[in-house]
């Protein structure tokens, strides 16, 4: 049983002001494993009552000083990998393989590209008449979610700290353990007092208490839409910066002259990777009208092919993360059946012979129309809906016609036609015949998805504010004669 019953506040671990007792439950298993507490607004004006007093410290680092902090991180964290896998398997019900060569794997990326970027980022340019200077934005809060738990805590630490914020982080109270090695390793690192804060809690009270108070100068939140909703209306009071990673339903555009075998079995498997709980999954896959039932026999054979079960045994997909989640899974899978989708694999309840766990059998829906529910909500869980399209003007329309833009995907031969189609898809990222992933590449999206980007160079400038540095100082006689003019706004 684990137990975080402490928040990591100015370099200490500290009791809540109230403590509250929170189950923390495995999906596996539905049972317990461990138990948190969860804090409140005194809490969290405790913590950034500390990251502002560091702030003023931290901010004037030099470059040469947070590079040597970034290492000691990446040594404490790789000392700590092979904990943070298990405890994601236990927390949120990822199958081994996964949480150790993807979940705990990518923390440590993300830690190594924000030291890459660090090294050679430029923080200030002349231009011109004037001096553009990059400096750290203050106080950041981080609201992280629970379906990749650790990748979302690095994506956003490791660029904060880079430079040179300080802030207070509340992860998800669905898996918090993680979240509470990852505060040990940056003790380990020997982070300042104050740079790193952590306190536990729900989003309606800590999610909200952050978001609303005064000395936080952002946050970068992700989640759900409707929670990014509400992050930023707590935000608009004090008119600081929100940055979103919010929802997705990604689609997943088949040419005509694409491998049927080749992208059909790679969708079906990418969204079933982690449960489905990727908010960039291929979610809605759009095929040609007359090669629907050469699709469909793919789809059934894939989906038949996947292993679900007890994740320490390496399934391919383990439990959805909580109760909660397997419910609006179900509905909506039921709903898929009654707007008349073809059901082609999976369906309501679980997979066969596992009675016990948030376990959801692999679904694939065919003949869906765009404007069925199941081809509209992010269900956030292992089911995929086919729709066919007529030709490619149609398929980029149908792509489009979603209130999300966080990813799009494109299978195909024809490069011609593949970077048109690329053009007009209006999202975030596009994903071409199954690449491997960028850890520079931008991540976030258009529309509902969000605001701003995280990842590489790109996500340093969430946590830059921008100054502009005009001098009117009369030059020297060795400089000439002259004075540089200030052009008003």
């Amino acid at each position: 049983m684990h137990q975080s019953l402490k928040f990591y506040i100015d370099g200490q671990w500290v009791d809540p002001v109230s403590p509250q007792r929170h189950q923390v439950i495995n999906p596996a298993t539905e049972a317990p494993v461990g138990e948190i507490n969860l804090g409140n607004a005194q809490d969290v004006d405790i913590a950034v009552k500390a990251a502002r007093k560091a702030f003023d410290s931290f901010s004037q680092t030099s470059r040469e000083e947070r590079i040597d902090l970034l290492e000691r991180m990446i040594d404490a964290y790789k000392a700590r990998r092979n904990d943070l896998a298990k405890v994601i398997t236990e927390e949120m019900g990822a199958p081994s393989h996964l949480a150790a060569n993807l979940h705990a794997m990518v923390g440590q990326l993300h830690l190594k590209t924000a030291l890459e970027v660090l090294k050679t980022y430029h923080f200030d340019h002349e231009r011109g008449g004037h001096r553009v200077e990059l400096e750290p934005i203050g106080v950041c809060a981080l609201i992280t979610p629970w379906n990749w738990p650790i990748n979302q805590i690095a994506a956003k630490v490791s660029p904060a700290i880079a430079c040179g914020c300080t802030m207070v982080l509340k992860p998800s109270e669905v898996s918090p353990f993680s979240a509470t090695i990852w505060a040990e390793v940056m003790e380990a690192a020997g982070v300042p007092a104050g740079v790193f804060n952590m306190v536990h809690g729900l989003g309606p009270v800590v999610g909200a208490a952050l978001s609303s108070h005064p000395d936080v100068d952002m946050v970068s939140f992700t989640g759900s839409t409707g929670a990014g909703i509400e992050v930023a209306r707590n935000a608009a009071p004090t008119i600081k910066r929100v940055h979103t990673e919010l929802g997705g339903k990604s689609a997943n555009i088949l040419l005509p002259d694409a491998d049927i075998e080749k992208a059909v079995s790679g969708g079906i498997r990418a969204v079933t990777a982690n449960s489905g709980q990727s908010c960039n999954a291929p979610t809605r896959m759009l095929v040609p009208a007359d090669r629907m039932d050469e699709v469909i026999a793919v789809a059934r054979a894939t989906a038949g092919e996947i292993s679900v079960g007890d994740p320490t045994q390496n399934p391919d997909v383990g439990p959805v993360a909580s109760k909660a989640q397997f419910d609006k899974i179900q509905g909506l899978i039921e709903q898929g059946v009654a707007e008349g989708a073809t059901l082609v694999a999976g369906g309501p309840g679980r997979p066969e012979g596992i009675d016990k766990g948030y376990f959801v059998q692999p679904t694939v829906f065919a003949n869906v129309t765009n404007d069925m529910t199941i081809a509209r909500e992010e269900i956030f869980g292992p089911v995929i809906s086919i729709i066919p399209y007529k030709d490619i003007d149609e398929a980029v329309a149908i792509a489009n016609d979603s209130p999300y833009g966080l990813a799009g995907y494109i299978q195909g031969k024809d490069h011609e036609t593949i970077a048109s189609v690329a053009k007009r898809l209006r999202v975030g990222q596009v994903l071409i015949n199954q690449p491997r992933p960028d850890p520079m590449a931008p991540f976030g999206g258009y529309k509902q998805s969000g605001n701003g980007r995280e990842w590489g160079d790109h996500g340093f400038e969430a946590f830059l504010e921008v100054k502009a540095v005009l001098d009117g100082t009369p030059a020297t006689a060795s400089e000439g004669s002259g004075t540089k003019q200030a052009v008003p706004a």
